[in-house]
């Protein structure tokens, strides 16, 4: 049985996030944890007596990198414990194809992590995962800059025929507007300029509480805490994208005025067939763009679904052309044998997906090079990232963090990380700009 020394020291434990900002929330979570409990926390999994990987299992391409991590850690003969998503979704499985693993813990129980590494069990992953917040667990920061993420909801109650998350995370589960408001303020006090609200669907955060959406009374809220000077919202769903909504956003300064909307698809029966609101999306970024100046969009496609037809992706790519989304990503169709979609017929084949996934993409390059060249010349608020003696590296309020473009700013001024300045766009490429910040 492990004990929480190890020849009178204490044990140091490692961690390893994979996946998105919705997992590296919950591997801070686990850290302030452990660190509560009293272990000594590292970010050298090589200096760590047990190292606890977070693993994605979203698609087939997120599970076999959370495998190589675990399998690499395994042969030099560290302890590892796999958290997350891959023991929730192949369970005892899983425990049978790596032996060797020190624990496994479900998405659901992550706050047990402490009884796997002492030893008093091996395995703890309800077959039901429901999430619990745990309040009384500070978060202990491993991901660096100015802006924070704040997890406001947990699970999915959507059915879309391609995704695994509802069995994955169970049924949607909302923190307290309180709950929220302390942690942002928390955050405020460290230094955080921005913090960005994640959910897997944040639109949808409340119902479950409130007996309504209410992401706009959370977000009136939010715009109280004087340090913080942004307030971004990630993974909007199309039919909740409602009036107060968007009115809300438009009004407080301190939203950014800035909306990752994932669309999926154009196509009404494509939509359909996924499971989505086959709503007119086109219409709904036209409202967007009536309610919210200067508004910036940030949507994801998925190529190759079952049953994409010419006709289905010409409509795709029609649609993007015309809406001229402002930031695009695009994904192949990953099918997975336990969903909806996995078992359509009308599978498409692998060079298919990849020749529509870059015509696309070839399409929104063009797109996003005379979207940045028509920002040459304007003064665009931003938040300053990194400064070093080289340069000065930020973010527009167009940019989120990580995915999006960079503004190099050209400056003498003495900047800090998480100030907000104006900049002046001077230069332009198909995802990065510079700019210097006006006199």
């Amino acid at each position: 049985m492990e004990t929480k020394t190890k020849q009178n020291n204490i044990l140091k434990i490692g961690l390893i996030s994979l996946g998105c900002p919705k997992n590296l929330v919950d591997s801070e979570n686990l850290l302030g944890i452990l660190h509560q409990d009293g272990y000594e926390i590292t970010l050298d999994e090589q200096n760590a007596d047990i190292v606890v990987v977070n693993t994605c299992s979203f698609i087939k391409e997120a599970e076999q990198e959370s495998v190589r991590t675990i399998l690499n850690l395994t042969e030099v003969g560290k302890k590892v414990i796999i958290a997350g998503c891959l023991p929730q979704k192949h369970g005892e499985e899983l425990r049978k194809v790596i032996p060797e693993a020190y624990g496994f813990v479900g998405t659901g129980d992550l706050h047990k992590i402490s009884d796997i590494i002492k030893g008093n069990s091996s395995f703890e992953v309800q077959k039901t995962p429901h999430h619990r917040h745990i309040e009384d667990a500070k978060r202990f920061h491993i991901s660096i800059g100015p802006g924070a993420y704040v997890k406001i909801a947990e699970g999915c109650d959507y059915s879309c025929s391609f995704c695994v998350i509802p069995s994955l995370r169970g049924k949607y589960t909302s923190r307290p507007i309180e709950s929220v408001v302390k942690e942002a303020q928390e955050l405020a006090k460290e230094g955080v300029s921005e913090i960005i609200l994640i959910a897997q669907d944040t639109t949808n955060y409340g119902k479950d509480i409130y007996g309504k959406p209410s992401l706009p009374a959370l977000l009136e809220k939010l715009n109280d805490i004087d340090e913080i000077s942004w307030i971004r919202i990630m993974y909007f769903y199309p039919s909740l994208a409602n009036d107060e909504l968007l009115d809300t956003m438009a009004r407080l300064e301190k939203v950014v005025k800035y909306i990752d909307i994932p669309l999926q698809h154009s196509h009404p029966d494509i939509l359909k067939m996924m499971n989505r609101p086959a709503i007119d999306n086109g219409r709904l970024i036209e409202k967007i763009r009536e309610k919210i100046n200067d508004v910036a969009i940030r949507t994801v496609f998925i190529t190759g679904f079952p049953g994409e037809t010419e006709q289905h992706f010409e409509h795709l790519y029609n649609f993007i052309e015309k809406y001229r989304f402002d930031k695009l990503g695009v994904f192949e169709y990953s099918k997975e044998a336990s969903t909806v979609s996995g078992k359509l017929k009308g599978q498409v084949s692998a060079k298919v997906k990849k020749y529509r996934k870059n015509q696309l993409m070839k399409l929104q390059q063009g797109i996003s090079t005379e979207i940045n060249q028509s920002l040459i010349g304007k003064t665009i608020p931003s938040i300053i990232e990194t400064v070093s003696p080289k340069q000065v590296i930020g973010r527009t309020y167009r940019d989120a963090p990580e995915i999006d473009g960079l503004v190099y700013i050209n400056t003498t001024e003495s900047l800090t990380p998480g100030d907000i300045v104006n900049v002046k766009i001077t230069h332009a490429t198909e995802y990065d700009l510079k700019g210097i910040i006006p006199s």
